[in-house]
């Protein structure tokens, strides 16, 4: 495997505000820690991510119900949970400059990493913002910005059930908003305060709960793969310091430039969950089996994914820095090598010179042609032919199509002012080109002559 740059990160931050992936959240007004904003291009990227997950694990199996719950839940949610007395973090403060910290991020928990001075007593800091809902100001108007998704699923299990009457085992997925008062937010879009969530929650028999952990586990195991996560960086670590509520923990964790982190979860996370809201509530959050005759409260398979550390896993695996085709260039060819179904932009479409009418006119028709057969089609005659290859292995797009004089199939009429290189190919004649387009491969650099007539499914093909 090979290693990152020294300096991943910086070249990262820099490709993404460039190309229009991702900014400082609030810039103008100097940013707010641990928020940013998804730009032009970081929100197809994070669009099709969304969608594979959905057609995965939710539109792609008989088994899947698909929710969309609301950040503002009843207070009374988080305090059944136990997330407003203990979902909290250890933090020190400095004596001197009064910046806070992680206390389990620092190796050496008496001195500031900021300034040197001391720091104080270790305390907890719980990590759900609170806001007030509604025109009262006592205690009944406080609720939370939710710090994860799974509770929306949980506290609707019952509305499912009654709805569709599925056959356990069943689950229910749900991709949304969570927020969280880090401390430290840092490292781009690995630890955020507004982050995006994609979760699942399965529920089984107790009994079958090794056999359905296994199940989710090969499914992440597939999904890293069909994103485009780098394999040769992930790992599977058994967790052993778990949390309350669960009987057993994997997490995939990922090689960042910063450091093996956790990249996704899945937890068996028992029966806690709707027991303590099926207690708190004094609703009946049971299941009946009315096959087996037996009536109880399923047990829970949770395979937890990051949108956001999904996304920088994704653009750190496609990052290639190389030399290829660029011997005259002092600096490498860099491209993103995503996967066409992700890839946020799946083919450019340019005239071969934006001074042509004739070929503008030719490359304005294969354009709309695509766009309206394949999604994220973009256009570009910006700069010379050159530029325009690096700034689409820059963006990540796979395909370039170029349209020339070739595709027109006749000598234009504009032939004297075209160089002697090309005005010497049209004399040679290349009548079979006519209606043929130049397709440029984004990882070889490779162009081939295609009619197009098969340009759509061409594209199709390779995005599936």
């Amino acid at each position: 495997m090979k290693p990152y740059p020294a300096d991943m990160m910086e070249k990262l931050v820099s490709l993404c505000k460039r190309r229009g992936f991702i900014y400082q959240g609030s810039e103008i007004y100097g940013g707010l820690a641990g928020t940013y904003d998804y730009g032009p291009l970081g929100t197809a990227l994070k669009k099709n991510i969304e969608n594979l997950w959905w057609r995965m694990f939710v539109d792609g199996r008989d088994d899947m119900y698909g929710m969309d719950a609301a950040i503002l839940m009843n207070g009374r949610v988080w305090e059944t949970t136990g997330h407003v007395a203990g979902f909290s973090d250890p933090l020190v403060e400095c004596t001197k400059c009064k910046k806070r910290f992680r206390a389990d991020h620092l190796e050496d928990k008496t001195k500031c990493p900021a300034c040197g001075g001391t720091l104080g007593a270790e305390r907890t800091f719980n990590m759900m913002l609170s806001t007030r809902v509604g025109a009262m100001e006592d205690s009944s108007a406080i609720s939370y910005l939710r710090p994860e998704t799974a509770q929306g699923m949980f506290v609707n299990f019952k509305n499912v059930v009654d709805s569709f009457h599925p056959k356990i085992p069943f689950g229910m997925g749900q991709i949304g908003k969570a927020f969280r008062n880090e401390i430290t937010p840092r490292d781009f879009i690995f630890r955020l305060r507004e982050l995006e969530q994609m979760e699942i929650e399965y529920f089984v028999k107790e009994s079958d709960w090794e056999r359905a952990f296994e199940e989710w586990r090969l499914a992440v195991n597939a999904w890293i793969d069909a994103v485009g996560i780098d394999r040769a960086r992930v790992h599977e670590v058994e967790i052993l310091d778990r949390a309350h509520y669960s009987k057993r923990t994997i997490d995939f964790e990922f090689d960042y430039p910063f450091g093996q982190k956790e990249l996704y979860g899945l937890a068996y996370r028992t029966d806690f969950d709707l027991s303590r809201h099926a207690d708190a509530s004094k609703v009946d959050l049971s299941y009946h089996d009315e096959e087996a005759g037996e009536k109880f409260i399923p047990h829970v398979i949770e395979p937890s994914f990051g949108l956001d550390r999904t996304m920088l896993a994704v653009l750190l695996s496609a990052y290639i820095e190389d030399t290829m085709g660029a011997k005259e260039e002092s600096e490498p060819r860099v491209f993103l090598k995503f996967h066409p179904r992700v890839a946020p932009v799946k083919a450019a479409v340019s005239p071969l010179l934006k001074n042509k009418p004739e070929l503008v006119a030719k490359a304005r028709e294969v354009y709309t042609m695509l766009k309206k057969e394949v999604p994220q089609i973009m256009w570009d005659d910006n700069g010379n032919i050159g530029k325009r290859y690096r700034r689409q292995d820059e963006i990540g797009t796979p395909f370039c199509v170029v349209i020339d004089f070739d595709t027109l199939g006749d000598l234009p009429a504009t032939a004297p002012s075209l160089n002697k290189e090309a005005v010497g190919r049209w004399q040679a004649g290349t009548p079979e080109l006519k209606d043929t387009v130049t397709v440029r491969d984004r990882d070889s650099g490779e162009q081939k002559r295609m009619p197009i007539a098969d340009l759509t499914k061409y594209i199709k093909d390779a995005i599936l």
